[in-house]
């Protein structure tokens, strides 16, 4: 296993996160329910969707090394794009409607009697709220574009979940403290730029075949 693939994997995937729907909606079951029941059932959704990029990913590596370098070029360009519009996104003064994650939060994590919300039903609930909301996101395609562009699975699904499993702890201790100490633009800037500088690897190595 390449450990500098997980390492890398994990910045990227991480910066890629915090700003993303599934930090806040995160943030909003963790004031609502017990942390650790909470980070268990997004533990379990983020695993499932590293596990269905990272395969997705392996089989796209494939292809021809040039095709790959080419369209992985690519890719890393739109997330780049793509982070920084859900960098100003989240970082607005205010949304003219709550996207579907925090939409689905707040339905799912409104008040309960405490003995209703049992480890079973906050879990399962967690799990669905972030398994909807990343299905097709900019975290699973950056896994599976990493995946393709490394041709290292077991190293990107580790540094991939671990990275997301962090955010998630992060969101769920204390997301909004977080969020004073490095601000959205911040971290949006930062995560295009490692996009960017892939971008960038990829399209060198595609030129060179």
């Amino acid at each position: 296993m390449s450990i500098t693939t997980a390492l890398i994997t994990f910045g990227v995937i991480f910066l890629a996160e915090l700003p993303d729907k599934t930090m806040v909606a995160s943030l909003v079951l963790g004031s609502r329910f017990r942390p650790l029941h909470v980070w268990a059932g997004v533990a379990l959704a983020f695993v499932v969707h590293v596990t269905v990029a990272v395969a997705a990913g392996s089989a796209f590596s494939l292809l021809p090394h040039r095709i790959v370098d080419t369209i992985t070029a690519v890719l890393f360009v739109v997330g780049a794009v793509l982070v920084l519009r859900e960098g100003r996104e989240s970082d607005g003064p205010e949304r003219d409607e709550p996207d579907r994650a925090d939409a689905a939060a707040e339905r799912t994590a409104s008040p309960a009697p405490a003995a209703a919300a049992t480890f079973w039903r906050v879990a399962a609930t967690s799990f669905g709220v972030v398994f909807v909301a990343e299905l097709g996101d900019l975290t699973q395609i950056s896994t599976a574009n990493l995946a393709a562009r490394f041709d290292a699975p077991v190293a990107v699904w580790i540094g991939a979940v671990l990275a997301l499993w962090t955010v998630a702890g992060l969101a769920i201790a204390g997301g909004r403290g977080l969020l004073r100490l490095l601000p959205i633009a911040v971290i949006t800037r930062i995560a295009a730029g490692a996009f960017l500088v892939l971008a960038v690897v990829s399209a060198i190595e595609a030129v060179r075949g």
